[in-house]
């Protein structure tokens, strides 16, 4: 049976269309994400300079958020059909917003518990939604090299929260950091819904076929998720607020979540090439190893020369372990993307609830965070070594 000829004016269709799907997605990643998840991290330290939070507090609050984020993962991976329904995607993002807003408008720490865990929820949903539907959303008009792109929308929102949070906490200190947050959330949320506006279907000789593959060939690449999600996330939590205790780098401490922001832009474009140049095992060990290092380096980080390396180091390696773990996670599972992304975001979710919670207690256990963070890279380190030992990596280079 002959295919449909597809004409230059189609092909640009589809290319105008690919790339609205990925800023959209982007875009949505930047508020779930970049606002909704992480901007708690340049918060926190005027939530502790303005009301006396302790480290084993703020562990906690974080610990919640993403005791959300795994129940959310759990929610994708045991009701994936439900995931189709765009009703579901929207709950998810109006959650987000509203629960960044209602942080400043409370002082229960009861209250920001539960906020937190909302928008943890929140997070974790419209994380695979967006990650699932705009991959197969890019396949489907011949542009899936594009879709490791999309999570640069992650660091875009660290970016811009790490600018625009001094702004206004000079205008509303740490309440008026969460809800100028949330109004920015909401135009960013405007502005992905236009360009979500016009993008019609792509014709059926694009739409790829796949053929399923064994689950028992995630569980290595689960594990070593599970390891990154526990060190990585003592970093994204108290980065900023370590960078603020240190004499004398006090007044970069929001601008350290600028750099890591930036740094994971280029990231998600930029490691998934080079795993097609040299194999996605390699350069996840590459990423998992400078990781490693720069955390090992913000033990002791004393000049901005050493906190910008540790930043940039974070920055430029945790989305794109991301983006290179769900892309591999979608090649072993390729017939149920949604699924092999609610998986491994659940182990991910697993880690994360416990670093932040472990981190802050040790913190002020031991008056400072370098014990948490040496546990953090040797996390690290094990989940690089499940990676050496996964067998079911592809042997050659794509």
């Amino acid at each position: 049976m002959s295919q449909p000829i597809i004409t230059n004016t189609e092909k640009s269709r589809q290319g105008r269309d690919a790339l609205r799907i990925l800023l959209g997605g982007m875009l949505g990643l930047m508020i779930v994400m970049g606002i909704g998840r992480f901007a708690f991290t340049p918060i926190l330290p005027l939530m502790q300079r303005d009301l006396g939070m302790s480290n084993t507090v703020a562990g906690w609050l974080a610990g919640l958020n993403y005791l959300g984020y795994l129940a959310g993962a759990l929610f994708c991976a045991f009701s994936p059909r439900l995931l189709r329904f765009q009703s579901v995607a929207v709950l998810s993002l109006l959650m987000s917003i509203a629960t960044t807003l209602a942080m400043g408008c409370t002082l229960s720490v009861a209250w920001w518990g539960l906020l937190r865990f909302g928008g943890g929820v929140a997070s974790a949903v419209l994380f695979i939604i967006i990650s699932a539907e705009v991959a197969e959303a890019l396949m489907r008009r011949g542009y899936g090299h594009w879709a490791g792109a999309m999570y640069g929308g992650v660091g875009a929102g660290i970016a811009l929260s790490g600018l625009t949070i001094p702004w206004l906490d000079r205008i509303g200190q740490w309440d008026g950091a969460w809800i100028g947050m949330a109004i920015i959330a909401t135009f960013l949320a405007v502005a992905g819904r236009a360009l979500a506006s016009g993008v019609t279907s792509p014709p059926a000789s694009l739409c790829p076929t796949h053929q399923t593959t064994d689950l028992r060939t995630l569980w290595p690449l689960v594990v070593a998720y599970f390891f990154e999600g526990l060190g990585y996330i003592v970093t994204a939590t108290f980065l900023v607020a370590i960078v603020a205790a240190t004499p004398g780098l006090s007044s970069y401490a929001p601008y350290s979540w600028v750099a890591v922001g930036l740094a994971a832009v280029p990231s998600t474009i930029l490691w998934p090439l080079w795993a097609r140049r040299i194999g996605s095992k390699r350069a996840l060990l590459a990423a998992y190893a400078v990781q490693a290092v720069g955390i090992l380096v913000s033990m002791h980080a004393d000049t901005i020369t050493e906190v910008l390396f540790a930043a940039i180091t974070f920055g430029g390696t945790f989305m794109g372990i991301v983006a290179m773990t769900l892309a591999e996670g979608n090649q072993r599972l390729p017939h149920n993307g949604n699924r092999a992304a609610a998986i491994l975001t659940t182990s991910f979710g697993v880690g994360q609830i416990l670093g932040p919670i472990a981190a802050g207690f040790l913190a002020d256990l031991q008056q400072g965070f370098a014990l948490p963070l040496l546990l953090a890279a040797v996390c690290i380190m094990i989940g690089g070594l499940f990676i050496v030992f996964d067998r079911h990596f592809a042997t050659h280079t794509p």
